[in-house]
């Protein structure tokens, strides 16, 4: 279960000391909580006043105040908090009256374990849900981050991104799967990361990218093995997710995973048990899963390419990194930390550059996103032997990357500003030499402000509120 839910326990209110005794044996070994129990209803009540916790399991009949009225007033003072109702009473009147009254399940004796186990992991990640949604709304409203410190090797002052990072955040305390979606390059290992330290775990993260692994290599990989487990298998092996115990799990390129893998990573998510090879005991796990794909997970659970019931599990949370064209105004920050970065590894001095250079970059897509805007700066410094970066090994790198129908655009946008001498037959005021550099810069951009205002060499906004003034005037 969730981190955040073991925190609090579940509540059994029951006269029957066997019913408390079984009930809690089972939801402590399967759901993983702490359990109390109450034979008294009359104390119920004030029990609830000083000590929350994530869920109630009442019996109907008991003797003083009832389970029905004890319902009634555990709904309206904590509206928040599941009931489940047991009871003997197998008549759908009654059954009917507890829905209505509030109950979130109800469920008849002798209550067999996997309803019971079911019906209370229902409760807690439905609490666990209102929870979240709660630390949300109430985080977005505040737009502060608590731990910025985790998320300083993610480089941006792009809104989106921000708002990614009060997700995260809030999420990450909860335990359950996320998936993050994004395409190659955007640093989907690096919010993975910040999802294991907010959720303060105290294993270690662990990387496996799936893709190319087959069945028996995603089995061996994960669960480990026995000696003598299968040919070759000469002395028995760990697994990764005993390697991650207590921490965080990261499955790269998800989308890739097999038909039969698929079920097996099922499994462990629903049970939180898996069987090493060659062993028929069941060992536990307790790292968190966080997954990772460029793909359409969507698409493809609907197409019947990715099982549905493992897409909804790994889906609890989900956050969608974008694309570094999306973000234009942190390529300046990222081309700057990179620079520095590399002149460190490489032992040199760090190189300065122009402002062409900046607008090289800013209209350019990066279809390989900052990925290919590191190893960009990475060859250039590496090569470069003057005090200045050169902007043609840049423009270079950025041509053998681009289609020629968009080099051949870019060409004439950039001959047209070659000419910008004689456009006028006079020398141009301020306010014409201004019109006419930002249409340029617009053509060149495609029409995107971003990288139109980084070649200008100021903010979207400055730009924006340019244009606006523009259209106001008759």
């Amino acid at each position: 279960m969730a981190a955040a839910s073991t925190l609090l326990p579940i509540l059994l209110v029951d006269d029957e000391q066997g019913i408390l005794f079984s009930s809690s044996m089972i939801l402590r070994d399967a759901v993983g909580n702490p359990v109390l129990t109450l034979d008294d209803s009359g104390q119920v009540l004030p029990l609830l006043a000083t000590r929350p916790v994530a869920a109630v399991v009442l019996d109907l009949q008991m003797p003083g105040l009832t389970g029905q009225e004890l319902l009634q007033r555990i709904v309206f003072e904590y509206p928040q908090l599941p009931v489940l109702i047991m009871t003997a009473s197998n008549t759908l009147e009654i059954a009917v009256e507890c829905m209505k009254s509030g109950a979130f399940d109800y469920l008849v004796k002798p209550v067999n374990s996997d309803r019971l186990v079911g019906s209370v992991r229902r409760a807690l990640e439905i609490g666990l849900l209102r929870d979240e949604v709660s630390a949300l709304k109430q985080q977005m409203l505040q737009g502060k981050l608590k731990r910025p410190e985790v998320f300083a090797p993610i480089v941006t002052r792009n809104k989106k991104m921000l708002s990614l990072f009060n997700y995260l955040e809030c999420i990450a305390d909860s335990g359950q799967p996320v998936l993050i979606y994004g395409e190659t390059g955007v640093g989907k290992e690096l919010f993975a990361r910040a999802v294991h330290e907010l959720g303060g775990g105290k294993g270690p993260f662990v990387p496996v990218n799936l893709a190319g692994l087959d069945d028996q290599m995603f089995s061996d990989t994960l669960f480990g093995h026995w000696k003598g487990a299968f040919t070759g298998a000469d002395a028995a092996r760990q697994g990764l997710i005993a390697r991650a115990a207590g921490g965080t799990l990261f499955f790269d390129e998800i989308g890739d995973l097999s038909a039969v893998s698929q079920v097996k990573l099922l499994r462990l998510l629903q049970e939180h048990e898996y069987y090493p090879l060659g062993s028929d005991v069941a060992k536990q796990s307790d790292c968190r899963v966080v997954v990772a794909t460029n793909r359409d997970l969507s698409r493809m659970a609907d197409s019947g390419e990715f099982r549905k019931d493992l897409f909804y599990r790994l889906r609890a949370h989900s956050c969608e990194v974008p694309p570094l064209r999306e973000r234009m105004e942190d390529v300046p920050l990222l081309f700057e930390h990179f620079l520095q970065k590399t002149a460190v590894e490489l032992g040199k001095k760090k190189p300065s550059y122009t402002r062409d250079l900046l607008a090289c970059l800013a209209a350019h897509p990066f279809p390989g996103n900052v990925r290919e805007l590191q190893a960009m700066v990475y060859d250039a410094v590496a090569l470069h032997d003057s005090r200045l970066l050169s902007v043609a090994g840049i423009r270079e790198k950025i041509g053998a990357s681009r289609p020629k129908a968009e080099l051949a655009q870019a060409g004439s946008a950039a001959e047209l500003s070659r000419d910008t001498q004689v456009v006028f037959h006079h020398f141009p005021t301020m306010k014409e030499a201004e019109e006419l550099l930002i249409s340029h810069a617009l053509a060149i951009a495609k029409g995107k402000q971003a990288p139109a205002a980084a070649l200008l060499g100021m903010t979207q906004q400055a730009l924006n509120n340019r244009l606006v003034r523009k259209k106001r005037k008759p």
